[in-house]
């Protein structure tokens, strides 16, 4: 059996009416930039989120470009972010004028700890800026109170965490700016890039729609320095048929993710990263002895498998400047040794996640008995 990291198929087939609806009516006002899909998608992401207005961008690294420049970060300053994210939320600091400063994660959980984030707030800092890693919740009561008492802007990377509510709280409870990826394997996704940056904030909504915009307000004229990344309407036409079934998707999600949990459950070797009540189970992260042998035999046998993420931050050329060097984040470090995230979306089946499984746990069995044959 091939069971691949994630397959769109089954949502394109169940949501077919929908987004053939909405192309159709792209394609008779053939109004292809900001046009209506745009529109009609901000406000009902915004409301299915709990917030007061979405501003949809060309990406998601776009999108934490766009808060940073929004918060006024300013040009030279810092902001602390996690080491064990994608490498865009580091990229997009950078294109914001910003330098990262990197801090290490919670080993239970590998998100950002606020401990070392605290440890690391100098007078150069100018926003904290954590990620919603795999779906789960960072300690925003913690690193919120940390802001504060700062005064500095809190902003949240989201873009691995559609749907997450903290305390049955929207997002945008706990800061101005919370930035969305639509990449194709999201939990909400479109068919290429796409993002978008919540806030309950309508000054901030309007800054983020002229920043995004070249620096314009429906004119020739700009106003601001800005960057030009708007949504496409063409990926909004299935944004706008994906959002309704975003709810029953991500309880199958979690579903699968209980299977493995179950199906894994006394194998040593494995040990998945500690979830809480909120996750949205953005991917299925574990940390496995002899991590990159077991990839390869998962390989054999057609199941994709991946590593989010094979190098912290900090040890990556494009940000050897940042002022880190190996052992100073351990944790990352470690982490990154070690994590695997096999195959989860909406539709995968019953038999394919017990699939998985049993494939890792017979690579785990096996190996003890070469092991022994070969030492006699």
């Amino acid at each position: 059996m091939n069971v691949p990291a994630v397959n769109l198929r089954p949502m394109l087939a169940e949501t077919e009416t929908q987004w053939k609806a909405n192309l159709e009516r792209l394609f008779a006002t053939m109004q292809f930039v900001l046009g209506e899909q745009v529109r009609a998608f901000e406000a009902e992401f915004a409301a299915a989120s709990g917030a007061r207005f979405a501003v949809a961008t060309g990406s998601g690294t776009a999108a934490l470009e766009l808060c940073l420049r929004e918060a006024e970060v300013p040009r030279g300053t810092e902001v602390i972010t996690t080491a064990l994210t994608s490498l865009f939320t580091a990229q997009a600091i950078r294109s914001a004028g910003a330098k990262p400063r990197f801090a290490d994660v919670n080993p239970e959980t590998l998100l950002i700890d606020p401990e070392d984030v605290s440890a690391r707030i100098s007078r150069r800092t100018a926003a904290l800026l954590p990620v919603h890693l795999y779906g789960q919740a960072c300690d925003l009561k913690t690193l919120g109170a940390l802001a504060r008492r700062t005064g500095i802007p809190l902003i949240q990377d989201a873009c691995q965490a559609h749907g997450l509510r903290i305390g049955n709280k929207p997002l945008t409870a706990w800061s101005a700016w919370v930035a969305y990826s639509f990449y194709p394997t999201k939990n909400l996704p479109c068919l290429g890039d796409g993002g978008a940056v919540l806030t309950n904030r309508a000054r901030a909504a309007e800054r983020l729609r002229v920043l995004r915009d070249g620096g314009r307000r429906g004119d020739q004229i700009a106003r601001l320095c800005a960057i030009n990344s708007r949504l496409d309407e063409m990926q909004t036409c299935y944004l706008r048929a994906f959002l309704p079934r975003l709810g029953e998707w991500q309880a199958k999600r979690l579903h699968a993710a209980s299977l493995y949990d179950e199906a894994l459950a006394g194998c040593g070797a494995i040990r998945p990263i500690r979830t809480g009540a909120d996750s949205v189970r953005h991917l299925y992260v574990v940390r496995a002895k002899r991590r990159n042998d077991l990839r390869a035999h998962l390989r054999r046998h057609g199941i994709a498998v991946a590593v989010h993420y094979p190098a912290p931050l900090h040890l990556q050329p494009a940000f050897a400047d940042c002022g880190l060097r190996r052992g100073d984040l351990p944790q990352a470090e470690k982490a990154c040794r070690e994590i695997l995230s096999l195959p989860v979306w909406p539709h995968i089946s019953e038999a394919a996640v017990l699939h998985v499984a049993e494939h890792v746990r017979a690579f785990y069995t096996r190996a003890p008995r070469r092991r022994r044959i070969e030492s006699v």
